[in-house]
């Protein structure tokens, strides 16, 4: 482990803090299914960063704390701008990690890639049904 390693723990952790923050905001101010949604991610998020957290400290380092507040693009107050924060949120929980599968150490390449596929997996989860194998092609007539 080196510190390069750590330092790229840190920064997932950075955005693990800011995902869990927005998250929270987001169960806030939705009800029903989206909710029930919104908590699942909320929580697999605080997983991660405890998880990290735990990943820091045994390689020596200090976890990141988290801001007492994080700048967001949208404070929802529709199920749609609700969802378009949770996409944001995955999008970039998802860079966050790229650092990390650089990494020479193999666990924590897969680590991060599972996180990547995860976050990526939630978003799309939010978003819209497309209805067309690739957008923007008509469909096949017959």
């Amino acid at each position: 482990m080196t510190p390069a390693d750590v330092e790229k723990l840190r920064k997932a952790l950075a955005a693990e803090h800011a995902a869990v923050f927005a998250y929270g905001l987001i169960g806030a101010r939705t009800t029903g299914s989206l909710r029930s949604r919104v908590t699942t991610a909320f929580d697999a998020h605080r997983a991660r960063r405890d998880q990290l957290r735990a990943a820091i400290t045994a390689r020596g380092g200090t976890p990141s704390e988290p801001e007492a507040g994080y700048a967001l693009p949208i404070v929802p107050s529709t199920a749609a701008e609700a969802i378009r924060l949770a996409v944001y949120v995955e999008t970039g929980i998802t860079a966050a990690y790229l650092e990390l599968v650089a990494s020479d150490d193999a666990s924590l390449r897969r680590y991060a890639a599972l996180a990547m596929q995860e976050s990526v997996n939630r978003s799309y989860g939010f978003r819209p049904v497309v209805t067309t194998a690739f957008p923007g092609m008509s469909r096949p007539t017959g």
